[in-house]
Formats: C-alpha cells, sequence, structure tokens
C-alpha cells in the first residue's frame, strides 16, 4: 500500500514560534528605562530605522539572549496541531555562532519536529515545500512555495495582496482550506451567515458589493474600521475612521476579530458587529482582502468566499484612475499577481466583465435571486 501524500509546511523560528523583537523590547526597557516605555509598533519595518528603537539590535549578538527567548504563547499546541495535518520543517535564519543554540531550542521545545527537518540559513527561497510560514515579508516575497504565507507583525504592513493572516487559528483554517481544497461552505443546506468579496485592488469588489445590497435585501454590509483618511477614499461608508493609535489600542484590547495592513494602512473589523447582523437575520456581506477573509472563516459558521476576478488591463486602469497617493497605487500593482494565488483557495471564482451581472451571478450561487 502507498503511503497518503501530505503537504510540507516549513516554519519560521523568530517572532513566529518564540519571541524576538518583543523579547528584545522588554530587556530594552529593563536596561534603559525608556520613558514612554518602548512599544513594539515602533519597529515598523525590519532593519535599523534611525530612531529608538535601532537599541534592540544589540541584544542579537547576546547567546544569553537565544537561550532564553520565550516560547509564544500556544506556539507548542499550533505546532502539535500542525503536525497532524502537514510533515512540519523548521528553516530559521540565525548567524553560524548561535545555530546550536537555536537547534537545540526548537529540539527541546517542539519534540514533534524531527531534528532531520531543521534547516538554518537565510535562502528560504530554496526550500521545496508546499507552504511557507513567516513573519519576513522578504522571505514571503521571494519563496518558491506554493503557498507563502506571512505572520502579520508591526513590521511587515507595507505587505499587500499575499497570503496573511493574524494568528496561528487563521493559519490552520487556511491550511484546511488548501489541504481539503473544498468549493463550497460548510452547510450546504442553509444559506451563508456570511459572504465576502475577495479581490485584488480594482477587481471591482465594492462595486459588487454595493449592486448585491440593492438587489438583496437579506444581506447587511459589515462596517469595518480603518486607519486610512476618508478624504482620500470613495468608499466612507464602508468604514468608520480611526487614528491608528487608536487602531493598535483596538487591536491590543481584543476589539477586533479581525485586523490587517494593506498598502500601510490599518483595516480591522468587530466581533459584535458581525453578531448583530446575523443575530438580526441578515447575511453580513464584506469586501476584504483574504486576509480578514480567513478570520471569518476561523471565527464564524457558514461563510462564503467570492473571488472577484478581472483583465489585468482593466485592473491597472482601475487603480491608476483611483484617489490615492502614487506610493499606494505601486504597492496595489505590484500585488497583482500575489493576489491571483487567493483565487484557488476562495469558495467561488466570478468574472467581472459587467458588475451588474456578476452580482446576478452571485446571487444565482447563493440560491438569494427571487
Amino acid at each position: 500500500m502507498s503511503r497518503r501524500f501530505r503537504m510540507s509546511t516549513a516554519l519560521d523560528v523568530d517572532d513566529l514560534l518564540m519571541e524576538c523583537v518583543p523579547y528584545a523590547i522588554k530587556l530594552a526597557n529593563e536596561k534603559y528605562k525608556f520613558d514612554p516605555p518602548l512599544t513594539i509598533y515602533e519597529v515598523d519595518r525590519w532593519g535599523k530605522l534611525g530612531t529608538r528603537a535601532d537599541v534592540i539590535f544589540e541584544f542579537f549578538d547576546d547567546p544569553e539572549f537565544f537561550k532564553n527567548q520565550p516560547v509564544i504563547e500556544g506556539a507548542k499546541e499550533f505546532v502539535r496541531k500542525l503536525s497532524k495535518m502537514t510533515e512540519v520543517f523548521i528553516c530559521t535564519s540565525i548567524v553560524p555562532k548561535f545555530m546550536g543554540i537555536r537547534a537545540q531550542r526548537i529540539m527541546d521545545e517542539f519534540p514533534e519536529i524531527p531534528a532531520e527537518h531543521i534547516y538554518m540559513g537565510s535562502r528560504k527561497d530554496k526550500l521545496n515545500v508546499d507552504i511557507l510560514f513567516d513573519d519576513g515579508m522578504h522571505n514571503v516575497f521571494r519563496s518558491n512555495a506554493a503557498y507563502p504565507i506571512l505572520m502579520r507583525r508591526p513590521w511587515n504592513q507595507s505587505a499587500t495582496g499575499m497570503l496573511a493572516v493574524n494568528n496561528y487559528d487563521e493559519f490552520l483554517k487556511l491550511v484546511e482550506v488548501i489541504t481539503t481544497s473544498y468549493t463550497r461552505f460548510e452547510d450546504e443546506s442553509e444559506r451563508p451567515n456570511v459572504v465576502t468579496l475577495v479581490g485584488p485592488s480594482g477587481s471591482g469588489k465594492t462595486d459588487i458589493a454595493k449592486l448585491l445590497l440593492e438587489r438583496c435585501e437579506s444581506f447587511e454590509k459589515l462596517v469595518s474600521y480603518t486607519t486610512k483618511d476618508p478624504t482620500t477614499t470613495n468608499i466612507n461608508d464602508w468604514y468608520n475612521y480611526v487614528s491608528k493609535k487608536r487602531f493598535f489600542d483596538m487591536m491590543e484590547k481584543g476589539q477586533l476579530f479581525e485586523s490587517t495592513m494593506y498598502a500601510g494602512h490599518g483595516y480591522g473589523s468587530k466581533r459584535e458587529d458581525v453578531e448583530r447582523i446575523i443575530s438580526g437575520g441578515k447575511i453580513v456581506l464584506a469586501a476584504m482582502d483574504i486576509c480578514g477573509a480567513m478570520s471569518l472563516k476561523t471565527n464564524f459558521s457558514n461563510v462564503v468566499t467570492v473571488y472577484i476576478k478581472r483583465d489585468k488591463r482593466d485592473l491597472l486602469s482601475s487603480i491608476l484612475n483611483k484617489k490615492c497617493s502614487n506610493e499606494d497605487k505601486v504597492n496595489r500593482i505590484i500585488s497583482i499577481d500575489d493576489e491571483k494565488r487567493n483565487e484557488e483557495i476562495c469558495d467561488f471564482v466570478i468574472e467581472n466583465t459587467d458588475p451588474s451581472a456578476a452580482a446576478d451571478k452571485i446571487l444565482d450561487l447563493l440560491g438569494l435571486n427571487n
């Protein structure tokens, strides 16, 4: 009997399984007594920033730092669950003089991972695995894995379009979607609780969502929260504007069941808003990136994801005509090819050559077109 094929997953270590930046910040605050204390949100991109946050790099040359790195809460249980779903490998970038310490810590803390599955080095683009899970934006961009997935952290907030998650549960849900390749939502006998439209910038998902609201009284839109200045966008009624300080405060307090950064702007949604709509007998309608969609899949039942597909020329034309900065437009254009991977893991794919026809097609698929 042949052995059943199992997918393979490569995991990063720093800030994925073990605290790195938060631990360095803790040590820096203890040593230098910063007032106000240094926070993780000051490390908004990787590398030296020319700010007081640069002090964390001094700890990365101390063997005691790597001997004592705390294991992230939930990491051990996460690895145990993932090991039942895929083969698990470690690929960690660490200087040679600390490789022995790192290997021993991994073997001690994560015995489910065989020692021969531990790889060390910075060339993660050479890995031949199905899934890569990393908080390093550069590693995800360059990866040859079929599904490179980013763990959202403050230093990768400029990442746009790629598969990304906020926590272990969302990643496990995404792996479940990838490995089972299902094309319908959980309970086909019931109407969906949530419908979320996914697609690259310029795909027309917001226009289609507006048509769905007009044509079907069963829907109620999910109003999310964003740090993007409402005067720079034409979809104000889909978002409540909040400052970055308030947005991060909402994240810290657990008020957002999902949050993501798109083109440098924060977006998030409250669980209570979703629950209110469902309890009122309506279907939640949302237009989100794949990160938000997977959060909905993780937190609620009967969630349908619809990928809005559009010709690349039309995407580019739409992006270029948007009321936003050139930098924002560049980020959106760069993300187009990365977003195409998301088509494979959505429940439905709708071609948008005409928004009206696309909206009718979605209603037909969901059995809501009376």
